[in-house]
């Protein structure tokens, strides 16, 4: 029971992570920059792993998507290849968590389900790793151009999304932590175990112990009626 609810915990916390891993794809806030003026902000500067854009006061957007992919920075398309990666490796995690739990009818025996379950960690951890490489590579490049004090372009920091992305890899990799050591919990489990003690005879439990050593009486049967008990 305890390696079963280990593996829903594992299962609710891998899940919870890959959808917020999944949702930082199309969110619009991965660097974010803004122009005040003397009263309010005049404009925001912001992108994703897709396009630019900039919003003015009044609320209206333009963006830009990015022209080629060819053509993308290096960091970009690493970014790109590592989210789309890591949510991939976790749509099949979640398939081999469903196929290896205990709490499901498929799967096959046993230990077939352990070795399921168990790769399902594995992947999960995988997809966590590849979503926190992506984020921290993005991070990386808002912060050295942030304070390299030669860069005269326009200054990013950090958008929500990769907060987001790096609490999605945290749990993912959580979850699959936890899928592994439910697994190792399943195989210390004791079995039971039963001791057989041999089968006893009839005449041995009618044996009556009187007090010597070694000195055993046995009562026969025959002699416990009267000669005339069959009369």
């Amino acid at each position: 029971m305890a390696s079963a609810a280990l593996e829903i915990i594992a299962f609710l916390v891998s899940i919870s992570g890959w959808v917020l891993v999944s949702s930082t794809l199309p969110t619009d806030y991965w660097k974010v920059s803004t122009i005040d003026g003397t009263v309010i902000t005049t404009a925001t500067y912001w992108a994703n792993l897709w396009k630019t854009c900039v919003t003015d006061s009044t609320g209206v957007s333009n963006c830009k998507d990015f022209p080629s992919m060819l053509a993308l920075d290096g960091y970009i398309q690493a970014c790109r290849g590592l989210m789309i990666a890591a949510v991939s490796l976790g749509f099949f995690g979640s398939i081999f968590a469903l196929f290896g739990m205990k709490c499901t009818k498929v799967g096959g025996s046993d230990k077939a389900k352990a070795k399921m379950a168990c790769l399902a960690g594995i992947v999960f951890i995988l997809s966590g790793l590849c979503s926190m490489t992506g984020c921290s590579l993005y991070a990386n490049k808002i912060t050295t151009e942030f304070f390299d004090p030669l860069f005269i372009e326009q200054k990013y920091e950090l958008g929500a999304a990769l907060f987001i992305g790096w609490a999605g890899a945290s749990l993912c990799i959580i979850g699959g932590i936890i899928f592994c050591f439910s697994i190792s919990d399943n195989n210390k489990t004791p079995r039971m175990g039963y001791a057989y003690n041999g089968a006893t005879s009839v005449m041995s439990s009618r044996t009556k112990y009187h007090g010597g050593e070694g000195d055993f009486k046995t009562t026969n049967p025959s002699k416990q009626f009267d000669k005339n008990a069959y009369v």
